[in-house]
């Protein structure tokens, strides 16, 4: 049971990690800056560990992009909630695509809805609206998806993925 612990301690920590660093990495998509290292760190802290450690990860990795001065506040709800969701969607129905949706649709249409009250009311921006983040955040949301795509997928292939998911489980 310890070890278990401490593995996917050392396997959060790294992938959030992977998700500070991962936030100087960003392309721009239809006027969009698309970052979508943290969104592929959701998925994968999703399926490997579970909604709870994918909910923590989304909150340190924000706070720590903010103490760093490598996001803003909307870095919160656009990263907790697809982690959050798509631990849970990966939980309820474990199978990869419940993952990318969970992380597609946390983020990118909750996310971005919850981003409308920080930033209005603690960022003080006075011309956002209810909606005005999802595309944004769909964006960045889905490249990231489709970028845990290929690593899990490659993981999967390798056999790899099965075993990380036994050791943790």
């Amino acid at each position: 049971m310890k070890r278990k612990a401490i593995r996917k301690l050392t396997i959060a920590g790294v992938l959030t990690a992977v998700a500070v660093a991962g936030s100087l990495f960003s392309i721009p998509v239809f006027g969009a800056k698309c970052s979508p290292v943290q969104h592929m760190v959701n998925v994968i802290a999703g399926v490997l560990l579970g909604p709870g450690y994918a909910l923590g990860m989304g909150f340190i990795a924000a706070l720590l992009r903010n103490l760093l001065g490598l996001g803003s506040l909307l870095a919160f709800p656009g990263s907790m909630i697809g982690a959050l969701l798509s631990g849970v969607a990966y939980k309820l129905c474990p199978h990869l695509p419940a993952a990318y949706i969970g992380e597609v649709f946390g983020t990118g249409i909750l996310g971005g809805i919850l981003s409308y009250p920080v930033a209005a009311f603690l960022m003080g921006n006075s011309t956002a609206a209810l909606l005005t983040f999802v595309p944004s955040f769909l964006v960045s949301t889905g490249v990231g998806a489709a970028v845990s795509v290929l690593v899990l997928s490659a993981l999967g292939k390798t056999g790899t993925l099965r075993q990380l998911e036994g050791a943790l489980r």
